[in-house]
């Protein structure tokens, strides 16, 4: 099963894009976004599911490179 995340901007608190693991990601994760740009995990936060749901809402928190 999929695991469905959004991942933050740590900087501004923005939601920068939804992204699917196929497994829950370590703190120290590196992937690629969709721009191309590397980032590495810095927090992971892991919210309640909604009342009646199964899934809960993950957020990965990363620090993007000044340009």
């Amino acid at each position: 099963m999929p695991i469905n995340t959004t991942i933050m901007n740590s900087a501004t608190g923005q939601v920068i894009q939804k992204m699917k693991f196929e497994r829950m990601p370590k703190p120290w994760a590196s992937f690629t976004l969709e721009t191309g740009e590397q980032v590495t995990a810095e927090r992971i936060d892991i919210g309640k599911p909604a009342p009646g749901k199964f899934a809960a809402p993950i957020d990965i928190w990363v620090t993007l490179k000044a340009k």
